[in-house]
């Protein structure tokens, strides 16, 4: 693929709770070398409405076709805001996939028998954070001990009502999709995840890493995206 196809396709990167838009920036760099637009969203976490709507804001404000990325949480995002016109495709990295009517709230409380259960202590005030002390064996267990030392202490406050957000019409339905499992995930347990990718009808991808693997393997996570967009680039240019 030209340098000038893959500027036609715009990444959107969304991340997913207890973390913001920093942790994108290796996968970042490597698509803006590669040739590609990318703009990374910052999402409030406070609701899953607002997180849409800063997400709409972010594919407003590019030109041409759209490949949005979810990590985790993000996941529900994108499944939401997807069903925009510019989004030609949806990359899921180790992220919910939500049907209509589900949120990552109904999607944990049927998590598959014996799966791990993540560290999230009480709520404070509405908001929910990880142990600091468990986070880098939940969230990160292949990330650098100081990187993921960084991680833990620079939590995002994850707002419980983004947990019950509903979704209204799952934009994998009407969208080609496309979903890395991380196979040594302890926060969305790899069996859910295949099931989700599985009902997308997404392109499945697998690949050993944490539920951090944006961060940890970056390359593996920036190769499923360009096949993603290479894949939506060249029907935007056959059409």
């Amino acid at each position: 693929m030209s340098v000038l196809a893959a500027t036609a396709v715009t990444v959107v990167l969304v991340h997913g709770g207890f973390v913001d838009g920093a942790g994108w920036e290796s996968v970042f760099n490597i698509l803006k070398k590669d040739g590609y637009n990318v703009s990374v969203v910052q999402n409030p976490t406070i609701s899953l409405a607002d997180d849409v709507a800063a997400t709409r804001l972010a594919i407003s404000q590019v030109q041409g076709p759209v490949v949005l990325v979810g990590h985790s949480y993000g996941g529900a995002v994108i499944t939401e805001a997807g069903t925009d016109p510019k989004v030609a495709g949806l990359v899921y990295i180790t992220a919910f996939a939500p049907d209509k009517g589900e949120s990552v709230d109904s999607l944990i409380k049927n998590s598959p028998p014996g799966a791990s259960v993540p560290p999230i202590l009480p709520p404070v005030n509405g908001y929910l954070f990880l142990d600091k002390a468990k986070f880098r064996a939940a969230f990160a267990a292949d990330v650098g001990e100081e990187k993921a030392a960084f991680m833990a202490a620079s939590q995002v406050p994850w707002g419980v009502n983004t947990l019950a957000g509903a979704i209204s019409e799952p934009a994998w339905r009407t969208k080609p999709s496309w979903y890395l499992i991380a196979t040594e995930d302890k926060m969305i347990p790899p069996p859910a995840q295949r099931q989700m990718a599985t009902r997308a009808g997404a392109t499945i991808a697998e690949a050993a890493g944490s539920h951090a693997i944006y961060v940890s393997k970056p390359q593996i996570v920036a190769a499923l995206i360009e096949k993603a967009a290479k894949s939506v680039g060249s029907k935007a240019t056959s059409n």
